[in-house]
């Protein structure tokens, strides 16, 4: 009985937080956006894949810029969660570099920063890493894309999902091409949500069944 209320609970705190954004509708349908994969998906091998990107085994020291935390949930679109869900990741690092050989900007490497993960969803559908605030990152001489962080997940049973989350009022979101090509549901579902805690973030994913 205690777990089927826990169960009820924590159910209602997610449905709670989102219906106060969207309709009971709009609510049915939602599933967290598709974005494009982007050209730097790690291809460079790394033994190091684990939730704390901000420190590489084996080397003294942390990685540069500043250090943020992000947590949530793997859920369905009825908002229950799903465990043991595949959590594939990558970002620039402070300085907007990838670890990847296309990536030619001037950009500096930080030799400190895993700059990649994959993390399983634990109990409740939960998941938690640790990373820096990833760098805006050229597109050319003039224009910068705002800072973000990759998503490639998977599960049996349900659609693969690549997408993108995005760091609430950052100035570059307004001007950045594939932010604004979203509706503003879209944002919103692609939008971490800022905690009462120092740099700590919350990102809720939300996979379609097949």
């Amino acid at each position: 009985m205690k777990s089927i209320k826990r169960r009820t609970f924590i159910k209602s705190a997610i449905l709670g937080s989102i219906t106060s954004i969207f309709s009971s509708n709009t609510l049915a349908k939602m599933s967290t956006p598709q974005e494009v994969e982007g050209p730097f998906y790690p291809i460079t091998p790394q033994k190091d894949k684990d939730a704390d990107l901000t420190k590489v085994k084996g080397k003294n020291g942390s990685a540069k810029g500043e250090i943020i935390e992000i947590f949530g949930q793997v859920l369905d679109q009825n908002l229950n969660p799903i465990e043991d869900v595949t959590i594939d990741l990558w970002q620039a690092n402070s300085f907007g570099k990838y670890h990847h050989p296309h990536d030619t900007s001037h950009a500096p490497i930080d030799e400190h920063f895993q700059s990649w993960a994959i993390l399983q969803s634990g109990k409740q559908g939960k998941f938690r890493f640790k990373t820096v605030m990833p760098g805006a990152y050229p597109l050319n001489r003039s224009d910068k894309r705002t800072p973000h962080i990759h998503f490639k997940i998977g599960k049996l049973g349900y659609i693969s999902l690549l997408t993108q989350l995005y760091f609430p009022d950052h100035p570059l979101n307004n001007k950045d091409g594939l932010f604004k090509s979203k509706t503003t549901q879209e944002q919103t579902l692609m939008t971490a949500k800022k905690t009462n805690k120092h740099n700590e973030y919350q990102y809720n994913i939300i996979l379609e069944k097949v």
